[in-house]
């Protein structure tokens, strides 16, 4: 096993971002949990709320042996892969992860499928099509899907959760 450390990227249970953070520490490996302060609205006040930047993703700087440790945890579910391997993220990005979050500006992350990305259609009688997504809609829960077939062009708007976004190869 290799002793040489990489930040890598694990996936938490819903709302176990904290727990896992306090987990890993507690096997001494090094840890980042992005977190931004938000104010939430009830209906009668309002708070500023801790919460994590990416929902159930957090990191961890650690060697082969403290990431099987890591996956024992019962915050972790598993970690991100990227073509069969543990997914790395560059020390340049938590680095700059790290000063843009020691700022005071507002920070948003955006989970949308943007217009020219690719993607395969996942469910539903065009499971299995690809496509290129021409257009969003309705808060970004539908999406307009072109599908090139005999030098035509068909589109069709289907719910965001059917297609999946094709990795660049």
């Amino acid at each position: 096993m290799s002793n040489q450390k990489h930040w890598l990227v694990f996936y938490t249970k819903p709302r176990h971002e904290f727990k896992a953070e306090s987990e890993i520490s507690a096997l001494d490996v090094e840890v980042f949990l992005p977190k931004i302060t938000t104010v939430k609205q009830w209906s009668d006040r309002k708070k500023k709320v801790t919460e994590p930047l990416f929902k159930s993703y957090i990191f961890a700087r650690c060697n082969e042996r403290e990431r099987l440790d890591i996956l024992q945890l019962k915050s972790i579910v598993t970690n991100v892969h990227f073509q069969g391997k543990p997914a790395r993220v560059p020390e340049w990005e938590i680095d700059g992860l790290k000063q843009m979050l020691s700022k005071d500006l507002e920070v948003k992350v955006l989970n949308e499928i943007r217009p020219g990305t690719p993607v395969k259609i996942v469910e539903g009688p065009l499971a299995g099509v690809t496509g290129i997504v021409s257009y969003t809609k309705k808060g970004n829960t539908e999406v307009a899907v072109t599908i090139e077939i005999l030098n035509r062009t068909v589109i069709t708007t289907l719910p965001a959760k059917d297609v999946e976004i094709l990795k660049a190869s």
